[in-house]
């Protein structure tokens, strides 16, 4: 019998600086959509509308109704590994965390990958210890799961990349703006001030020398 259903999607495939993140949602067979209203592609949202459902996804998460968990991989790792098998460790991880991090409510979260069925958003794969799974093209929007996961997603990672941009060293690429995609104005201030420790240099070569790379 599956008791969980579960949502899968990643955010920051394409940046050129900060960590990919992979967000994984978790809610009871039957869950009630109705709790969370407004929950799609979190592209389609603006950002006020992510902050409000992130928020809401909490107190939920805190009363025992779901179950979210996100993961950070960096770019000096998707330098090093590349950014499929970077996606797979976040993924990896976060459903690590899902199915063993003990939670402190009423609700018995014994999360077992033989009872969970799993969506995925585009090309994704879950580990093969989760035998129930589909890959949905275009599935953060037409899944609410799938759609909640991204949410949590990019509302983390958007935070993140904040935060960055308040450090001296990062102050100069406007993080807070773009949050790592390779906008004009982003490109222009790598061209200008070079790459820093929050790049993914191997994003990054056809905007500095090789030198720096």
């Amino acid at each position: 019998m599956q008791k969980w259903l579960i949502g899968v999607d990643e955010v920051g495939r394409g940046p050129l600086a900060g960590p990919v993140a992979v967000g994984v949602a978790c809610v009871p067979a039957g869950f009630a959509w109705r709790q969370l209203p407004g929950v799609t592609d979190s592209k389609q949202l603006t950002e006020a509308k992510r902050e409000e459902i992130f928020k809401r996804a909490r107190e939920l998460q805190q009363a025992g109704a779901l179950r979210y968990e996100v993961s950070l991989v960096s770019a000096k790792v998707i330098d090093r590994i590349g950014i499929v098998p970077a996606i797979n460790l976040a993924m990896d991880r976060a459903l690590q965390r899902l199915t063993t991090k003990k939670q402190n409510t009423s609700v018995n979260w014994g999360i077992l990958p033989s009872e969970c069925t799993v969506k995925l958003d585009g090309g994704l794969r879950a580990p093969e210890r989760f035998g129930v799974q589909e890959t949905i093209i275009k599935g953060d929007a037409r899944e609410s799961i799938i759609g909640l996961a991204s949410i949590m997603a990019k509302v983390t990672r958007d935070r993140y990349m904040t935060r960055l941009a308040k450090r001296a060293a990062h102050t100069p690429y406007n993080f807070h703006i773009h949050k790592g995609y390779g906008t004009k104005a982003h490109r222009a201030a790598i061209s200008k001030y070079g790459l820093s420790d929050q790049h993914r240099k191997s994003f990054c070569r056809s905007y500095v020398p090789r030198s720096e790379i």
